[in-house]
């Protein structure tokens, strides 16, 4: 009889000892598990982010705003419409290429405001303050240009004299301009040393002035969504070419 209580005592014991240790176990393997998926999930952010870094960036930036019309046809168009109008168009073409866009205005109101005692300096700093919060890989200025002859016409790109590399983006846009919009523009890619947003980016920046609004005809066609989208169609293209170029 005692044996058979010492068997039975033992076994107590033993069993106890089996499912304390699965206590101790289960929620060790569950700690491990919590551990393992929290890992995991941190390598995701960490690999999500790492992609996000490495994406190429543009700043596009829609000239005027607000107060600010830009430039004005003879029957009545504003510079400023038309520049945002072609900025969202080349937008979307350059995110279906999962390029990151960043705009510096997406409506008619001007980055100041009216306790501002200059808008128009108050207004060039936020974009350039947009632009380097940015990181841009490079930036385009999206402007129409204007002259006393309503017979000059044709797209012509701008850059900052001392960059190399805006002088190079801004060759590339300008064959893709006459390509792409008038095959008989004789306009060439011209240097500058006075636009503000030129002397203020650290990224090759240029100032696409699209067209003419002096020009009857010119600011017609400008005045269509059909050449907006050809004129965005131009600059896309020759900002792919340009990132393929320079291995971006």
């Amino acid at each position: 009889m005692n044996r058979k209580r010492l068997i039975t005592g033992m076994t107590v014991i033993l069993l106890l000892a089996v499912y304390t240790g699965m206590y101790i176990v289960l929620p060790a393997a569950r700690q491990t598990a919590g551990k393992n998926e929290t890992s995991e999930s941190r390598q995701e952010e960490n690999q999500t982010a790492q992609a996000d870094s490495t994406k190429r960036t543009v700043v596009l930036d829609s000239g005027h705003g607000g107060f600010d019309p830009g430039k004005e046809s003879s029957d009545g168009i504003l510079e400023k419409h038309i520049n945002l109008a072609i900025a969202e168009r080349l937008k979307e073409l350059l995110e279906k290429e999962g390029i990151r866009v960043v705009m510096t205005r997406t409506d008619d109101n001007g980055l100041y405001t009216e306790s501002d005692s200059n808008k128009k300096i108050a207004d060039m700093k936020k974009r350039c303050a947009i632009i380097d919060a940015a990181k841009a890989d490079i930036v385009v200025s999206i402007h129409q240009n204007s002259y006393q002859s309503p017979e000059v016409k044709g797209a012509q790109v701008f850059y900052y004299k001392h960059s190399a590399e805006g002088k190079k983006l801004a060759q590339i846009l300008q064959k893709s301009l006459k390509e792409n919009l008038d095959t008989e523009n004789k306009r060439q890619e011209k240097e500058d040393s006075t636009y503000y947003m030129l002397l203020h980016t650290g990224a090759p920046t240029v100032i696409a002035e699209c067209g003419f609004l002096s020009n009857p005809q010119e600011a017609a066609l400008l005045n269509t969504a059909e050449y907006r989208q050809k004129v965005a169609e131009a600059l896309c293209k020759g900002i792919l070419e340009y990132f393929t170029s320079t291995g971006k």
